[in-house]
């Protein structure tokens, strides 16, 4: 066993490694064991800050890294084998980089000799992992392995953040090296000079039809303060980038929408009105801007003002009058500080009929199904009874649409939902949530199958009586797949039906709670009975599948 006290004093390489890590305050790692890093776990055994969390499949050893560095805003860590455990975890590297979101994927490699040579397990990553990683690095030396996670971790977490797979071959792992101690440094971002200030004054103070576009950069600490007291201050409404809905109340006066997948037209001819649009902290990517429709590509038809910690996103698709490369956060702040327009009878009715458009479009749905419940039902009923400070992860289908539409977040809650709309990672997210925040509501929303993805994660909920609230939406279909079917295909469905096990039973022999709902008037109850338990609870719901579906093949 090693002492790690002592700067200079001679330890294991993986000992260094994960001493970086502790450094910069990482306390728990998500693993599937591999023989090819049995160094590094060993190392880990002597790091008792650094919770192992031991999961079942590389993809969801990624997902929960993933929601756990979206939570904290350090980097996610997930340890997984080479070969076969790498590409299984590449679903969450991608989810990493879609999402923005830190993280670091240590592999373990086979021995330095046999590199090349296309031996057992063995995978170039630089080439597997080269466009959606930011940074892939194979060491071949033990003394580059400690530098090489210093640099991971300032790699991951600054401009736009997101994920790097750090590479270890396995007979690199245990050889002596010098500990040191590196702490690395938030970067210092520029805000603009005073003269570009007064321009971006003027021009906000003369805007009658003004609109911030608000994205992930503000969640960081301080910055949905800073959001709010920005558009209060200068009365600008607000649209959140792509599922984002957590950054600023939904219940705002000043909230407009989220800028997704299903805006109707109306609101979007309306932001087309603006005249003015601070696209603060998003990188305004496809499905933000409508694919690539609003605003007017490549040259907005208003002052078009792009704010992001990255040079590369700064007018990548857009051309803005006024591109800033800083921190959105602390330009929400200058501009708080500066004079302020007065009252406007022009903007006071942009603002108004701003929110009656989204307030129409968020309306609770008043329908029947008659093959099963609505699952609006559903998200009504968890919104109703959801804690001020809930969690609520919903993975990636069509049973999340009434969640994103009709929930109305209210921050401290939290929205956790994979912006690369990827499946299998509504439960790994609870998982990580409810360890990240023990005293937290954490209620997971997930399909059917989503479910069967990553669904055995959720053994580590009651290993470690998490008492996360699991709802299964079960209509028996993929059914973002079928609704698309349906519209381009009508009447030839093939592949997008499902064969579903007992879930109800799955969830009994995984030790928790469980009960199915058929009927939509004990939905209510049988949720409220899940949040009070104290203990990991499952609920299956027999969902309808035609209320998804294209109106002409409803009948």
């Amino acid at each position: 066993m090693y002492e790690l006290d002592r700067v200079g004093k001679m330890v294991s390489s993986s000992h260094a490694l994960l001493s970086v890590f502790e450094q910069h305050g990482i306390d728990r790692v998500f693993l599937v064991p591999g023989e090819s890093y049995l160094g590094i776990l060993d190392a880990l055994y002597d790091f008792p800050g650094i919770d192992p969390v031991t999961c079942r499949h590389e993809s969801g050893a990624g997902f929960m890294a993933v929601a756990d560095a979206r939570l904290s805003g350090r980097p996610g860590i997930a340890l997984v084998s080479r070969g076969p455990g790498a590409t299984n975890a590449a679903i969450a590297v991608h989810t990493a980089q879609q999402d923005a979101i830190p993280m670091i994927l240590i592999v373990g490699q086979v021995p330095r000799a046999d590199l090349r040579r296309e031996a057992f397990q063995e995978i170039d990553y630089r080439r597997m992992y080269g466009t959606i990683a930011k940074w892939v690095f194979e060491a071949t030396d033990p003394d580059q392995i400690a530098e090489a996670a210093y640099k991971a971790i300032r790699l991951a977490t600054s401009g736009t953040p997101g994920p790097v797979v750090l590479v270890i071959p396995e007979d690199l792992q245990q050889q002596e090296v010098a500990l040191a101690r590196w702490r690395a440094q938030l970067e210092s971002h520029t805000q603009p000079d005073a003269s570009t200030l007064r321009e971006l004054v003027r021009r906000i103070e003369a805007a009658e039809r003004p609109l911030i576009v608000a994205g992930g950069a503000f969640e960081a600490p301080g910055g949905r303060e800073a959001l709010v007291a920005l558009a209060e201050a200068w009365q600008i409404p607000v649209a959140l980038s792509f599922r984002r809905h957590d950054i600023f109340s939904n219940l705002h006066p000043l909230y407009v929408g989220e800028l997704g997948l299903a805006n109707p037209q109306r609101q979007i001819d309306a932001f087309r009105q603006s005249d003015l649009i601070l696209a603060l902290g998003t990188r305004f990517g496809d499905i933000t801007s409508q694919g690539y429709r609003f605003p007017d590509l490549p040259s907005p038809a208003q002052t078009f003002v792009h704010a992001y910690a990255d040079a590369h996103i700064v007018g990548l698709h857009f051309a803005p009058d006024f591109g800033l490369v800083c921190d959105p956060i602390e330009l929400a702040r200058v501009l708080t500080r500066e004079p302020k327009a007065g009252s406007r009878p022009a903007r006071a009715d942009w603002n108004r009929r701003l929110k009656a458009i989204h307030d129409a479009h968020a309306a609770w749905p008043q329908r029947q199904a008659a093959d099963g419940i609505d699952f609006s039902r559903v998200a009504r009923a968890v919104r109703e009874q959801a804690d001020a400070d809930a969690i609520v992860c919903v993975d990636a289908g069509t049973f999340a649409a009434p969640v994103y539409r009709h929930f109305g977040f209210v921050p401290p809650q939290r929205l956790m939902s994979p912006l690369s709309g990827t499946m299998g990672y509504g439960t790994p997210a609870a998982i990580a949530a409810q360890l990240r925040f023990p005293e937290r509501q954490v209620i997971c929303m997930v399909g059917d199958g989503g479910f069967m993805m990553t669904g055995n994660e959720m053994i580590a909920a009651v290993e470690r009586k998490l008492p996360i609230l699991f709802i299964l939406a079960n209509n028996g279909s993929y059914a973002s797949i079928r609704i698309q079917q349906e519209l381009h295909y009508p009447g030839r469905v093939l592949g997008t039906s499902l064969f579903n096990p007992d879930f109800e039973r799955i969830a009994s022999a995984f030790g928790m709670r469980s009960q199915r709902v058929v009927r939509e008037e004990d939905v209510a109850g049988a949720i409220a009975s899940g949040l009070d338990a104290g203990e990991p609870s499952f609920i299956e719901i027999k969902t309808s599948l035609t209320v998804t579906l294209p109106e002409r093949r409803q009948g």
